[in-house]
This record gives C-alpha cells, structure tokens and sequence, in this order.
C-alpha cells in the first residue's frame, strides 16, 4: 500500500470525465488500498480516483453516521450512481483538492448510491447527513466537478473561526 499525491484546482485533470471501470482485479485493488491510505493520511471523509490523478469512477467515502462505540468504516463505490434523493442540507464543505478553502453549498439529506464493489457486484448503499453530502461530493469529482462551481459563496476567515454562516 502507498500513499498517493492529491492533486489541487489548478490540476487539469481534476475537470475531466472520468471511464467506467471494466476490469475488477488486482490494480483495481491495489488503486482502492492506496486511495483508503491516502485517505486517512489526509485526515478527508471522501476521496474520489481523479484527485489522485486517475480517471476512473472510483470513490471512497468514510460512514461516519455510526452508532456509538461503533467504528467509522470506509464505503468503496465504483461505478457509482445515484439513484434516489431527498431533503435539502446547506452547509460548509471542503476538498482535499481545494485545501483551508470552504464554502456553502446546498445537497440533498438522503442519498441512495448503486455501484459496485471491489470485485463488479452491484450494491446500494444509503447515506444522511454527511454522508449524503460526501456521495454527492464525490460523484461530482467523477464528471469533473469541483465544489467550489456549486458553492452559494465562499466562507471568510472569521466565519470559519465563528462557525456561524448564512446562507
């Protein structure tokens, strides 16, 4: 397992659509181990392939709506889509692309995801709240979308300081 570099906005790569994945093997594995490493490093809830300069429908994104005494675990979605979503959330978001810059931007409460996993079987997951936002967040990433093109406005300084924002 290794570390990957992150790539930021003024990439070019990260504005480009990226290809369905079509082979479930090894180097799929070893690019889904090292974007978790990366991930965590990072300190991120969600890392999409294209941030680490690859262009594949790949995604991670950290559960972190867990009950109590329960652990946060890591949701891998390739060739993911959302097929279902409900609820209005606005709030501060980031990118490990895009870093100490925020934003307010509006997502839906609930998303449900359909992709596939590790080895090509489809799944559905579920998310709220965060996590919704992440899905949302990183699918963008996979059609070359950066938050900041969705943001309402950027946060100042003292906002972020304040932790009080109005959209």
């Amino acid at each position: 397992m290794a570390l990957r570099n992150i790539l930021t906005k003024e990439e070019p790569l990260l504005y480009k659509k990226c290809r369905p994945v079509t082979a479930f093997n090894e180097r799929l594995h070893q690019l889904l181990d090292d974007m978790a490493d990366t991930l965590k490093q990072a300190n991120g809830v969600g890392l999409a392939a294209p941030q680490v300069g690859v262009l594949r429908r790949v995604v991670l994104v950290i559960e972190t709506n867990v009950p109590e005494g329960e652990s946060e675990y890591i949701i891998e979605l390739i060739n993911p889509e959302i097929i279902e979503s409900s609820g209005v959330q606005n709030g501060a978001e980031g990118c490990l692309s895009v870093p100490g810059e925020y934003g307010l931007v509006e997502r839906p409460m609930y998303v449900k995801v359909r992709a596939q996993d590790r080895n090509g079987e489809w799944f559905e997951v579920e998310g709220t709240g965060l996590t919704a936002r992440c899905f949302c967040h990183e699918l963008d990433h996979l059609d070359g979308v950066v938050f900041t093109s969705r943001c309402e406005r950027m946060l100042t300084e003292e906002e972020l300081q304040s932790g009080k924002f109005n959209s």
